[in-house]
This record gives C-alpha cells, sequence and structure tokens, in this order.
C-alpha cells in the first residue's frame, strides 16, 4: 500500500473536510461553478492535463478537468503521469502498489502497468513514495467513485526522447481499451504574473496544437520553469489525433495576492 504524503498539506486529512473542500473547488470562481454527477457512458475524452498544487491554490482550475470526466463517465483505467519533485528512485517508474487517500484506496491495474513497464519503465515503489503529482489527483476522482484503477508514472527523466518514447508505449498499451491518460503538471514557478502568462501561452498553445515537439521547444528555449512537460508530452504523443482545449488558465495570483505566482492549467483532449 502507498499511503498518503500530502494528506493534512496539500488536502484535508478527514474524509468529510476533503469532500467539502473538493466540492468548494467545483463552486469557486475560478472552477465550473457547479457540482457535476458521473455520467455513463459518453467516453469522448482521451486525456488531459491538470495541475498538482495545494487545493487552495490549484484544486479549482483542476476542478474543470475532472468536471469534464465526470460528465463523460469515468474509463476503466486512469494513467497519471507526473513529475518526480524528489529525485528519489528511478527516472521512469511505475508503481504497483495500490494508492490509499482519505477516500479509499485506489487500485492499480497491474494488468496494464505490466504492458508499459517495458524498455525505459522501471517498476519502483521508491519514486513514489514522497510524491506528490499523482497523488493530489485522485481524491478529485475519488469523490465521484472509487470504481476505476490506475497505472501511476513518475518522471524524473523529462527529456524529449524519453518521453516520446513513453508515450508510444502508452499509446500501443491502451490500443482498444478504456483508458484516460492525465498529465499533472505546474506551469512557471515563482514569476511576475505578466511573465507567467505570457511564458505559459506559449506552453498553452503547443499543446492545444498537439505539437509534442513544440511543448518542448517552449520550455527549452524560454527557460520556462514547468515542472512537468515531460508527462504532457507523453500524453500528446499517447492521445495522438485528439483535440486539446484549453478549460481553464489561473495563477496562484488569482487566488491570494502575491509577488511571484505559479502557473495552472486545466486543459482536456477529446476524440
Amino acid at each position: 500500500m502507498r499511503h498518503p504524503t500530502v494528506a493534512g498539506q496539500f488536502y484535508a486529512a478527514d474524509e468529510a473536510a476533503l469532500r467539502g473542500q473538493i466540492e468548494k473547488c467545483f463552486m469557486d470562481p475560478l472552477g465550473p461553478g457547479k457540482l457535476p454527477a458521473l455520467a455513463k457512458g459518453r467516453r469522448s475524452i482521451l486525456g488531459g492535463v491538470v495541475p498538482h498544487a495545494g487545493y487552495m491554490y490549484s484544486g479549482a482550475v483542476a476542478a474543470n478537468l475532472y468536471g469534464r470526466l465526470a460528465e463523460d463517465g469515468f474509463p476503466k483505467t486512469f494513467i497519471i503521469i507526473g513529475p518526480n519533485h524528489t529525485g528519489r528512485g528511478s527516472g521512469l517508474a511505475i508503481a504497483t502498489d495500490d494508492f490509499q487517500t482519505p477516500l479509499g484506496i485506489v487500485h492499480v491495474d497491474r494488468e496494464l502497468a505490466k504492458e508499459v513497464r517495458r524498455d525505459i519503465v522501471d517498476e519502483d515503489a521508491e519514486a513514489h513514495r514522497y510524491e506528490h503529482s499523482i497523488e493530489v489527483q485522485l481524491p478529485f476522482l475519488q469523490y465521484f467513485s472509487n470504481d476505476f484503477k490506475l497505472v501511476p508514472i513518475c518522471m524524473g527523466f523529462q527529456d524529449y526522447d524519453s518521453a516520446v518514447s513513453l508515450g508510444k508505449t502508452i499509446k500501443g498499451a491502451i490500443k482498444g481499451k478504456d483508458v484516460v491518460v492525465i498529465a499533472s503538471t505546474d506551469l512557471s514557478h515563482y514569476v511576475p504574473k505578466d511573465v507567467a502568462k505570457k511564458k505559459d501561452a506559449m506552453v498553452l498553445d503547443a499543446i492545444k496544437a498537439m505539437d509534442a515537439k513544440s511543448v518542448f521547444r517552449a520550455v527549452e528555449e524560454n527557460n520556462i520553469s514547468m515542472c512537468g512537460h515531460g508527462p504532457v508530452i507523453v500524453t500528446i504523443t499517447a492521445c495522438l489525433g485528439g483535440t486539446a482545449t484549453l478549460l481553464k488558465y489561473a495563477t496562484s495570483g488569482d487566488v491570494s495576492p502575491m509577488r511571484e505566482v505559479v502557473g495552472y492549467a486545466a486543459v482536456v483532449i477529446g476524440k
């Protein structure tokens, strides 16, 4: 079992308080403004991009994607790919331990994880042990249902070739299966708000174009302090053929006045 690391920090540790916190994210002016219901059968979503800061700052932006996912109907499995902030463990790591949160247990799809764990991906629980970028996504999904499985992938290596290779592996592994791929990333870190908006727009334009190479170039050539461009490149590659739509962009400065901000975006990739 992978026990929660940031419960009580990034989100509430008590079940009732956490459900209330998630509802506030949905109803927030930066969120979708409503509490969606979990639908069945539409299934037009292939993937998405979502932030992973504390719910106080990025939860409302994240709720825009999770509202769409609920209204679209959950797939059998979510592949959630996040950056490795801790530096622990393998550079490209899958975990097969189930994840526990205050809302219950999320079971890993071990069969699909085995198919993804090829070539450059290792099975390594240590890379996931203290990493928050995947953990914080799970309560949003569990708010609606625990009837889904997870394949968690933690990326320390975020070079273009590794990300594209992993994306192609995932695309092959999920062909014909009911799976949604989610990239967990924040955008610019600790820069003035106008700088964040300008730089983040470059990345978001590349994402909306479903152009993985342009995402990488935007980050590298403009020194954009985005923490999860690798997961985004993986997701774009795995969902090629889909259409990306920006649901919401905001910064931490839209939540609370601050001189330097972090950028957040919710993007949905549909068929």
